[in-house]
């Protein structure tokens, strides 16, 4: 696979990105077997960017990552690992958390940063995220805590996840160095970004998108409501065009728009798929075709 880089000044990482955050149950045993294995099979297909956070997973992901790599399973400077902070919510290994909230403070920034790096046993991360913005944190402090970050080499790119235009902004304009990546939700089912000038904003930027639920969390190849049932007609009519499973062209309709593929699906066929949109181009007409059978 293609390796690329984020932006005019952020690292290579690989054209799809595998990421836990869809990821829960299993007992511990079962769970690190079934990391591994994942991990497997993306770096197989080309696959070597990872996005992590202490909270996927049910607070396991980072921990079991940083186990395959502390016995050397991978080695770290083959990899790219994200990291991020931001939501926060009740669970038995935060104690102190009463309900769900953002907290981009610097004190929470430097303790999500501490821990991650503890737990993936990695003197470094690639790329920290803000995950949404806190708007009562300071930040002015915020801003300050990442470019301290950035200074120490313990954080080599700053990067978002779900802030809007005018949030990014707001961040950006406290910072001295830039925002190299912006996650968000996009696809065929969910094209918000690309009214709400989020898209733009980002390309405005010379960033890549990153799209999550890049087949909707699997209704686009099995939604019954009426826009899922519509855009899956679409896809199967051009699907032999292609010789493609529909779910390679609603991929292959991101990677038009300039967007990288975050994949969450545990199920290597779904995988496999978003990876084979990578092996041709959707037609230019064809991607308005299914623009419009998603409206």
């Amino acid at each position: 696979m293609q390796q690329i880089y984020l932006s005019d000044s952020g690292p290579k990482v690989s054209a799809a990105i595998y990421s836990f955050y869809r990821w829960e149950g299993d007992s511990k045993e079962d769970a690190r077997a079934l990391v591994e294995q994942t991990v497997d099979l993306c770096l197989s297909l080309g696959i070597n960017t990872f996005d992590l956070a202490p909270y996927y997973y049910n607070h396991l992901s980072e921990e079991l990552f940083g186990d395959l790599i502390s016995k050397k399973k991978y080695k770290r400077e083959e990899l790219v690992l994200f990291s991020k902070c931001g939501v926060r919510f009740p669970h038995s290994s935060e104690p102190t958390v009463r309900v769900k909230h953002i907290d981009t403070s610097a004190k929470y920034i430097q303790e999500s940063i501490e821990q991650s790096l503890r737990k993936l046993h990695t003197d470094y991360l690639d790329i920290f995220l803000l995950d949404h913005l806190d708007p009562i944190s300071n930040l002015e402090e915020t801003a300050l805590t990442l470019e301290r970050a950035l200074r120490s080499g313990k954080v080599r790119n700053i990067g978002v996840a779900n802030f809007s235009v005018f949030q990014h902004q707001l961040l950006s304009s406290y910072l001295q160095s830039p925002v190299v990546t912006h996650h968000l939700e996009l696809n065929l089912l969910n094209t918000a970004p690309l009214r709400s000038g989020q898209l733009d904003y980002i390309k405005q930027k010379y960033m890549r998108p990153i799209a999550s639920a890049p087949v909707a969390g699997g209704r686009i190849a099995d939604g019954n409501d009426a826009i899922s049932v519509k855009l899956r007609n679409k896809l199967q009519s051009l699907a032999p065009k292609y010789n493609k499973d529909i779910e390679s062209l609603a991929v292959a309709w991101l990677i038009k728009l300039g967007a990288l593929p975050l994949i969450g699906t545990r199920e290597e066929r779904r995988i496999r798929n978003i990876v084979a949109a990578f092996d041709f181009e959707l037609d230019h007409q064809d991607w308005y075709d299914l623009l419009e059978a998603a409206d």
